[in-house]
């Protein structure tokens, strides 16, 4: 899989090496790619059977990637306003997903640091374009910048206060964006403005997309908060959890609302089902048999030997126990002197 280039005695490394990476040697091992031969001094000449899949060039140049008129300039339509710098070209951020979930009309996209929320705009612009159903969590803070703070605090203001969290970049920047995409108006309420680029073909056909007609999308905002672990453990905030075991569940369908959980909760559109009582098991089971669709299985036990036979008989789903899984991801290490 090495071969020995020509000598060259004017250079310092006067042989040059050329090798086929561990990626390609998997495909020829796995036969995906053919050994068609070998040169004079036994170095592998091999094709791709069928067509290999393409990877993604180091640097990609289009007028459409033009962050200052498709990131800044697009953000401008929709908000009538300068309130976030320097956002991303909606379509370079639209092709670096194609090349990941093109093949995926049902991918889950998870981004963590939201900013503008660019993700989720070419999320929904992808979907219209091929008639996809794929989902998108976006994760953002609600700060404002430095320059804001400053003139907050001289006011008195602090976090938390209302004028404050108005102007944090969830409230003022991420989540209009997100609705007045989906809905095809600027934070006014108008129509918007021009069309998107190279959005043609797949489920459009040849018509082009009015930024104006929006999106068949919806969307969900929640926040984020800390509960005290004693009354989670005792089962008292199920109601208040819920959202978040519906996200971790893989967020299908509407997000669903009970104040409390008793004996069990199976949510086929959700793809989850949650059992508070062990001696319902049997009941359980048949019921989540009978939903079909059920990915995601919620115990509720704090003694592991349960949980682990309770779990064998669910082969094949995704078993969590609560609210020991709960507990131990959002738990806070805090050392005290």
């Amino acid at each position: 899989y090495i071969r020995v280039g020509k000598k060259d005695v004017t250079k310092p490394q006067q042989y040059s090496l050329s090798y086929i990476k561990t990626g390609a040697i998997s495909d020829i091992e796995n036969g995906r790619a053919k050994v068609e031969g070998y040169g004079p001094d036994g170095s592998v000449k091999a094709f791709y059977i069928g067509k290999k899949k393409k990877n993604p060039p180091s640097v990609i140049e289009d007028a459409a990637y033009d962050a200052r008129i498709h990131g800044s300039g697009m953000l401008f339509n929709v908000l009538g306003e300068d309130r976030f710098s320097f956002p991303k070209s909606l379509y370079a951020v639209r092709d670096s997903l194609k090349f990941v979930i093109a093949n995926k009309p049902n991918a889950l996209i998870l981004d963590f640091f939201a900013g503008s929320g660019t993700t989720l705009h070419a999320v929904n612009l992808l979907n219209a374009e091929d008639g996809g159903k794929r989902r998108c969590i976006l994760v953002t803070n609600n700060e404002v910048s430095n320059d804001e703070a400053k003139a907050f605090r001289e006011k008195g203001l602090k976090p938390g206060d209302a004028e404050w969290e108005a102007k944090g970049i969830a409230r003022y920047v991420t989540w209009p964006r997100t609705t007045c995409s989906i809905k095809g108006v600027n934070v006014k309420g108008e129509p918007l403005k021009g069309e998107y680029l190279n959005a043609k073909g797949g489920a459009l056909g040849d018509r082009a997309l009015p930024m104006a007609e929006g999106f068949k999308a919806n969307a969900a905002f929640f926040k984020l908060g800390f509960l005290e672990p004693s009354p989670v453990a005792l089962g008292r905030k199920f109601g208040e959890m819920l959202p978040l075991l519906w996200l971790k569940a893989g967020a299908h369908g509407a997000c669903p609302n009970a104040k409390k959980l008793e004996g069990m909760l199976v949510l086929p559109e959700n793809k989850m089902a949650v059992l508070a009582d062990e001696w319902e098991l049997a009941a359980f089971k048949k019921q989540v048999k009978a939903a079909k669709t059920i990915e995601t299985i919620y115990l509720v036990t704090d003694y592991e030997p349960s949980f682990r036979s309770m779990a064998k008989a669910f082969p094949g789903k995704t078993v969590i126990a609560l609210y020991r899984d709960y507990l131990d991801h959002f738990r806070l290490n805090i050392s005290r002197n």
